[in-house]
């Protein structure tokens, strides 16, 4: 029976692809560089500021096309600009609110766990989401390695008090699905988010769903059994 569901943030919760793109863009005008689509950043976000950062570089000069000064450069830009308003035409995806509600009503932890800086994951969490719709929500941490690292989920099992077991880790890409297992946990593959159904059966997600409501009637029925 699932006590708890953890989710991702990008690409699960809210849509930031557009407002990620952006800053990144910005910060690699500011360096010199041509933007990048923001199709593409479908691909290059998920692993945290610094691989988005060598991503980036790798996609606007080719892989060995740059310092490490550079990284370093990029991402002092791009921490700044993003910093200053991450809530920028950031969006939540349809019923995805109602459903995190439903799970509460029937006594479901909720939390969230992130890439994100932590900060950033704060006002983003604040800004869509009624106060109490998570029991805890965490981004990118000192001493906390970053996802496909279990360390996250487990810490945040650990809070809520509810066993791996129990818990249903949601995302959206390959790196939430590592996650969930490599923490003993049941994935969710969401397909409104950044990546497609193939990569994520790829990484043996547990359940594929098309709409938030279908997480709800999961936990439901593993009650229910």
């Amino acid at each position: 029976m699932y006590k708890a569901c953890i989710f991702d943030l990008d690409g699960t919760l809210a849509n930031t692809l557009e407002s990620i793109a952006y800053f990144a863009n910005s910060a690699l005008i500011e360096c010199g560089y041509q933007s990048i689509e923001v199709s593409k950043y479908k691909y290059l976000v998920g692993n945290g500021a610094n691989r988005l950062m060598h991503n980036m570089l790798d996609t606007v000069c080719g892989k060995g096309g740059y310092l490490e000064e550079d990284i370093n450069k990029l991402r002092n830009i791009y921490d700044k600009l993003y910093e200053s308003n991450p809530t920028y035409i950031v969006k939540d995806y349809s019923g995805i609110k109602e459903t995190v509600k439903e799970l509460k009503s029937i006594g479901i932890k909720t939390a969230v766990l992130s890439n994100k800086p932590h900060n950033c994951t704060s006002e983003i969490i604040d800004s869509l989401f009624e106060s109490g719709s998570f029991d805890v929500y965490y981004g990118q941490r000192k001493n906390v390695a970053r996802k496909p690292s279990p360390q996250g989920a487990l810490l945040i099992a650990e809070e809520l008090n509810v066993k791996p077991e129990n818990c249903l880790y949601i995302g959206d890409t390959n790196t939430d699905m590592k996650t969930g297992a490599a923490a003993g946990m049941d994935t969710v593959g969401v397909l409104w988010g950044f990546r497609d159904e193939k990569e994520l059966k790829e990484n043996n997600a547990k359940y594929i769903v098309e709409s938030p409501k279908q997480i709800y009637d999961i936990v439901a029925c593993s009650m229910r059994c």
